[in-house]
């Protein structure tokens, strides 16, 4: 297509954008107010997921050493489960460091056991997939010199099996919700292809070919979801970054955090302005085709 006829598409498709102004503006709000709804469910869910992720990653072994072993029998435990396969990473706490915990925790009575500590050493273990946290307990708990290996045995596969459907229903959701966008979207935007039928029957009885009669179309689309994509990306951009300033400070050190604004935010809006143009694309051309057959 040469670039005179290009220019000459968007010349004409931005006038019937204002000869249509009714039409347009009940394109542009259905798709403002779907898209809107669609914005605020993927941050909801985003960081929803944000959260199942922490809380996956906060998942770890607790491996107590045999308090009657030596530290050679200490180090040598460590370095099997270092060469475990899956291991992410490992810390090392001292009986001393143990019970310091367990007397912060349950009160000083427990004092009196400094003068005979009856822990072992311990070892904090983390999994590259959080998901095989149990098979490599299994593991280290064959290990010589392995005392008691604890990571939630039971709980922790209920979480991974409540956050794996939680991941998938909120998955299924987003995408109920935006092929309800685009039937919503591409209904509307067809009856204003429709109101213009006999527009497009003249062009074709003067000869006008089908790439000629689509491409304004198609380019009234691509403005349609630009401009119903501006107001939700305000709207969540003002939100999400004033709620982010508000509560990021109040979650600091908190399982739940928020995703960072910056680039989340942008993200999100090119999520928004592709779907916008893709589904005002998406729709005229599915529209002018049936004209187009005829």
């Amino acid at each position: 297509m040469k670039a005179r006829t290009l220019g000459r598409h968007i010349r004409e498709s931005l006038k019937s954008l204002g000869r249509n102004s009714w039409m347009t503006f009940a394109s542009v709000s259905a798709v403002t107010v779907t898209l809107l709804l669609v914005g605020v469910f993927i941050v909801i869910m985003m960081n929803l997921n944000q959260l199942a992720d922490n809380l996956e990653n906060d998942v770890e072994i607790k491996v107590i050493a045999e308090p009657a072993a030596d530290a050679e029998a200490v180090k040598q435990l460590e370095k099997e489960i270092k060469a475990t396969s899956g291991v992410a990473s490992i810390i090392y706490a001292t009986r001393d460091e143990e019970l310091d915990k367990m007397i912060k925790s349950f009160g000083d009575e427990l004092n009196l056991y400094k003068q005979s500590n009856p822990l072992g050493d311990a070892f904090y273990v983390k999994a590259t997939d959080p998901h095989r946290t149990a098979e490599i307990a299994l593991k280290i708990d064959k290990y010589n010199n392995t005392y008691k290996v604890v990571y939630g045995e039971g709980k922790v596969e209920k979480l991974f099996n409540v956050l794996t459907i939680s991941r998938n229903i909120g998955m299924g959701l987003i995408l109920a919700l935006l092929f309800t966008a685009m039937f919503l979207i591409s209904n509307t935007i067809r009856l204003t292809i429709v109101a213009r039928g006999r527009e497009i029957e003249i062009m074709k009885l003067v000869g006008a070919t089908n790439s000629f009669v689509r491409v304004p179309f198609v380019l009234e689309g691509i403005w349609l979801g630009v401009l119903g994509s501006i107001i939700p990306m305000i709207v969540i951009s003002v939100s999400y970054y004033e709620l982010y300033q508000q509560w990021e400070p109040r979650l600091q050190n908190e399982l739940f955090q928020l995703l960072n604004a910056t680039p989340f935010i942008y993200q999100v809006n090119g999520l928004l302005l592709f779907m916008g143009i893709f589904i005002g694309v998406w729709g005229s051309f599915m529209s002018v085709r049936k004209f187009l057959r005829a």
